[in-house]
């Protein structure tokens, strides 16, 4: 099972989101070695509560990816349905790394 599959599982099984994205966007950075991913997580979980809560809630549910530090980097974003709905269902880009990739040369 890649990591991606893994987040996603761990996801569904801590937030029973009503929609998920997990994306690998270690190509940007690192050369495909999996790690580093941007989490697009729409929960009834997230509702009423703010950024910091949310963020540590997707952070409990990857513990165990995330202590021994099996992912470098994970980009967040997380909404209740009502909010995701608002926004049109659109996900920001993730920015280029700033410690700079291997994959470039």
């Amino acid at each position: 099972m890649s990591k991606a599959e893994r987040i996603h599982d761990l996801l569904v099984e801590h937030l029973a989101p009503v929609a998920l994205q997990v994306l690998d966007e270690s190509h940007m950075h690192s050369k495909g070695r999996e790690s580093h991913y941007k989490v697009v997580v729409v929960s009834p979980v997230f509702a009423g509560k703010p950024a910091v809560a949310r963020h540590r809630a997707v952070y409990a549910a990857l513990d165990e990816l995330l202590a021994p530090k099996a992912i470098h980097a994970l980009a967040v974003h997380a909404w209740a349905p009502a909010e995701w709905v608002e926004r049109g269902e659109a996900v920001p880009d993730s920015p280029p790394c700033r410690g700079g990739s291997k994959a470039q040369g």
